[in-house]
């Protein structure tokens, strides 16, 4: 099969991969709720503490609107913002990661403004439990309204107090620890009452329903997901909270909202039974959250109740660490074991060079040279092809328009010559795979996003603002091309198409992140090197 031929395989194959995660970003999340588009309504967020609870038996929560008075913490990686009225984090910035490239906002995760409405929240639910739908949420009590993180300190508690009419005292504990994003919500009861109590923790994820600020060449999923001991990861968008409330039992598991890069997700107890729900107000916001194990607490005792609460980047060795599974937010698509040890090489080469750019290029070669072999089959067999053209074109004159007869004589041809007419297409196929994995990893990588390579491209994330590596790639397609001969039976159509194909792949990667315009041009540099190599052989056998 001409060279040709192949690389209009590849196009025809890149862009129905593009068209295949066009289709999935159309079926993903619109929204229900028209309003949330553009602002949340003021009777939305109106003062509504006492039906923001998920009942023991359903969860059909509404939104709340903070106090005036929030708690404010920082630490080295973290600001949040809690309100003592329910003990709920209505606000976390990002400090290690920035809004916008070289800027000094940090990005800001949880928040409620006109466009947005995205909080977490945690409570006390059951017979004994202060947070309730008919009596509201418990007002907490806290010693100070700002705590900070010392120099040399490595965990900072944030104790809220609540005292109830029978007497008992419910401490709120939040847990920062440094260089972390997870928050332990650890509730103390003391019952100091003569009965017996019975609680049951609850934490959910409130989202105001947006869409998705994806492209064809970047899409990206904001939406929630879920985690089960039958089901390891899996998304539930907005779409589907809509149609249908999750009503799941399980051991352990966890739930979560997320967004290009960041999520926020929370983790109850892995040995405790927990219920996964979810739901989506009158107003227009989604929620997805877990409501815990039912614990009795005899009079005179102390229970600890506790949960972990993640809110940053989709680190991935933090969030393994939090759960064996919670990772998998971090989605690689169908390619993902291939993807993960690309990732992993892709990690090491990093940690040597310490430049995301340099490490994108080292893994090309690596993948390159790898695909060696492949390569050099695939001209070997490119060759074989072309030098049995001549009497391809016989057996088409002798033939004519039998099909079956002509099709006879082409196999006892290619035996005979011992040529595989697929084996110029076998390596393309196997790029293919590589090519995809990369490109998912390339987008879901927090750790690419704002990484620098050098000169103009300051982050490899976000397209060539000066498109300058997509036009290089244009032009190293185009000498590829020049490399490799038009078969004199090809059609005048494929060889015009052919012709535009360097054309058509610099305008689809103008608006590809950089780091993969990279991987392709230097893919393209290399393979060049490979062809002038290969061919100088196959000359010397005389198959060129």
């Amino acid at each position: 099969m001409e060279s040709q031929r192949n690389i209009l395989l590849i196009g025809l194959l890149f862009v129905s991969f593009l068209l295949w995660q066009q289709w999935q970003a159309d079926q993903a999340p619109q929204p229900v709720a028209a309003q949330t588009q553009s602002s949340i309504p003021a009777s939305t967020v109106a003062d509504a503490h006492s039906s923001d609870v998920p009942d023991a038996d359903s969860a059909v929560p509404e939104t709340v609107s903070a106090s005036k008075e929030l708690i404010t913490v920082f630490t080295d990686q973290l600001e949040i913002k809690i309100d003592p009225v329910g003990g709920d984090i209505v606000y976390s910035a990002l400090l290690a990661h920035k809004l916008e490239e070289n800027g000094t906002d940090p990005f800001v995760l949880l928040e409620q403004t006109n466009d947005i409405y995205y909080i977490a929240q945690s409570g006390l639910i059951g017979r004994d439990g202060i947070d309730s739908s008919v009596k509201g949420r418990a007002h907490f009590d806290s010693a100070s309204r700002e705590y900070k993180l010392a120099d040399g300190q490595d965990t900072l508690n944030v104790p809220l107090t609540y005292v109830s009419d029978k007497g008992v005292t419910y401490t709120k504990v939040f847990v920062f620890t440094r260089g972390k994003y997870n928050i332990a919500v650890d509730y103390q009861i003391n019952n100091t009452s003569d009965a017996q109590l019975q609680v049951q923790m609850y934490g959910q994820i409130k989202h105001s329903i947006k869409e998705s600020e994806s492209s064809m060449m970047m899409p990206t999923y904001r939406g929630a997901a879920f985690s089960t001991a039958d089901t390891r990861y899996e998304k539930y968008s907005f779409d589907d909270m809509a149609d249908k409330n999750l009503d799941k039992s399980t051991l352990g598991g966890w739930v979560a909202m997320l967004q290009h890069y960041f999520v926020s997700a929370w983790v109850p107890p892995a040995n405790d039974k927990n219920i996964i729900f979810s739901s989506v107000s009158a107003g227009g916001l989604a929620n997805i959250g877990f409501r815990g194990a039912l614990y009795d607490i005899a009079p005179g005792s102390e229970q600890s109740i506790k949960a972990e609460f993640y809110v940053g980047p989709k680190d991935q060795e933090a969030l393994s660490a939090l759960s064996d599974s919670l990772n998998l937010v971090v989605d690689y698509g169908f390619l993902w074991w291939l993807a993960v040890p690309i990732y992993k090489l892709l990690m090491f080469f990093q940690s040597i060079v310490g430049n995301w750019g340099i490490a994108i290029i080292l893994i090309t070669l690596t993948v390159r040279g790898l695909l060696y072999p492949l390569t050099k089959a695939q001209y070997t067999s490119m060759a074989k092809m072309r030098n049995l053209q001549p009497k391809l074109a016989e057996l088409k004159e002798r033939f004519g328009d039998d099909r079956q007869k002509m099709g006879q004589a082409m196999m006892e041809l290619y035996k005979k010559e011992k040529v595989n007419p697929m084996g110029g297409c076998l390596p393309i196929l196997l790029q293919m795979p590589i090519f995809i994995a990369l490109y998912w990893v390339l987008l879901e990588s927090v750790e690419l996003r704002h990484a620098p390579f050098m000169l103009w491209i300051t982050d490899l994330s976000v397209q060539d603002p000066y498109y300058v590596l997509p036009i290089l790639m244009g032009i190293s397609m185009f000498i590829m091309q020049k490399m490799q001969p038009m078969a004199p039976t090809m059609d005048p159509m494929q060889v015009k198409m052919m012709q535009w194909m360097p054309v058509i792949f610099t305008v689809f990667f103008l608006w590809f992140p950089a780091g993969l315009v990279l991987y392709w041009l230097v893919g393209n540099l290399v393979a060049i090197t490979q062809q002038k190599i290969i061919y100088a052989g196959l000359e010397k056998k005389g198959l060129k």
